[in-house]
């Protein structure tokens, strides 16, 4: 069998979900369009050297990525999959797209749908600056090219399970197929609460315009709460610039100190809309309450103040107000420490094993009674 995943550039979920793919298939063999990963990001893969698309050979590909998109397409059609019996794509938008036999089985996880091209393309125009002139007309072209591509590229999929109930219905509004749902493995036995937790507030992501810190930030900055962000990237200089004196950056950290804060945090704080949100899982097995953007996998994840036992507060609207809205009646709740990690649990990676394993043996009997059909 051999496993496709989009990319291999930084260790993030999809990362780690594919790392849980492998461990349930140790034999399979695995492609990916660019390997850009570190030495040391690499243990995960077990020795196996991931077999590359015409990409890799492209200059900065770890940097640029993004700027290679159009070529994308051609790039997983040309991966030579004609030998495997089974594939299973791990896919965010283009793994999906490998070319199969009728023979061949394929089991598509997705982590979203091409979602910059589809119901966010507007959000990702405004957040490069691409609303007006040549430029828009150059993205409008590269985003129909891809809508076409992507819309033809599913036919080639037998199965399709989703990482939440909301990709779920974005795999059904714009590929008309129904997609079973199961949950990224969140490494739950990584975190533990804290016997008492300190004052402050927790968020952390990569810094990028589309993980919304900004909001988060200004936020905080118009309160007295204290804000501990965690995490590096391109919009970490502008980002410390407007923090208050009561915001305080920490950089990247690694897989401990974020278990050892998510621990010790009062809470954790999320503002940007997500198809699943691992990040929000681990905060809650860290007995973490989590106020967060109620859009997206965060509905999944959270209980809200209307549950029996809720684990967070959800606020509506992509505001600062909104959000410090939500920490009030976080702050007037009973919310327990016992109740945010016995609601993480459910998202563990040994549920997750169990439900790919399910998936794919549905996909593989299926395909079983589709050629006794045939005969």
């Amino acid at each position: 069998m051999a496993v496709v995943h989009d990319w291999l550039i930084r260790v993030d979920g999809s990362v780690r979900t594919l790392a849980e793919i492998l461990r349930v298939f140790p034999d399979a063999d695995v492609f990916t369009l660019v390997d850009a990963l570190e030495p040391g990001e690499r243990a995960f893969l077990g020795g196996r050297v991931p077999r590359t698309s015409f990409l890799r050979r492209f200059p900065a590909v770890r940097a640029m990525c993004w700027y290679y998109v159009p070529l994308m397409p051609a790039a997983v059609e040309q991966l030579d999959l004609s030998g495997y019996d089974l594939v299973i794509s791990s896919s965010s938008g283009f793994a999906k797209g490998v070319v199969v036999g009728p023979d061949q089985v394929h089991v598509a996880y997705v982590h979203s749908p091409l979602r910059f091209v589809w119901d966010l393309q507007a959000h990702y125009l405004e957040r490069f600056g691409w609303r007006r002139g040549p430029r828009r007309w150059a993205a409008a072209a590269v985003f129909h090219y891809l809508r076409q591509w992507d819309r033809g590229s599913a036919h080639g999929v037998d199965r399709w399970v989703a990482n939440s109930r909301f990709v779920a219905r974005r795999i059904e509004k714009v590929h008309r197929r129904p997609a079973s749902v199961v949950y990224p493995p969140v490494e739950v036995g990584r975190f533990t609460p804290a016997a008492r937790r300190d004052g402050f507030y927790l968020t952390a992501a990569y810094m990028n315009p589309f993980k919304n810190l900004e909001l988060v930030v200004r936020a905080f900055s118009r309160s007295d709460r204290e804000l501990i962000v965690a995490g590096d990237g391109p919009e970490r200089p502008r980002l410390e610039r407007i923090a208050g004196e009561n915001v305080r950056f920490v950089g990247a950290v690694d897989d401990a100190e974020l278990a050892s804060l998510m621990g010790r945090a009062r809470a954790f704080v999320y503002a940007a809309p997500e198809d699943f949100g691992i990040v929000m899982a681990e905060a809650q097995a860290a007995g973490a309450p989590v106020a967060a953007l109620g859009v997206g996998g965060a509905c999944e994840i959270v209980r809200g103040l209307d549950h029996p036992e809720p684990t967070g507060v959800l606020f509506d609207e992509a505001t600062p107000e909104a959000l410090l809205d939500a920490l009030d009646r976080l702050e007037a709740a009973d919310i327990s420490s016992a109740a945010c990690r016995a609601n993480a649990l459910r998202f563990g990676p040994e549920a997750f094993r169990q439900g790919l394993r399910r998936e794919v043996d549905a996909a593989l009997a299926g395909s079983h009674r589709d050629t006794e059909a045939g005969r």
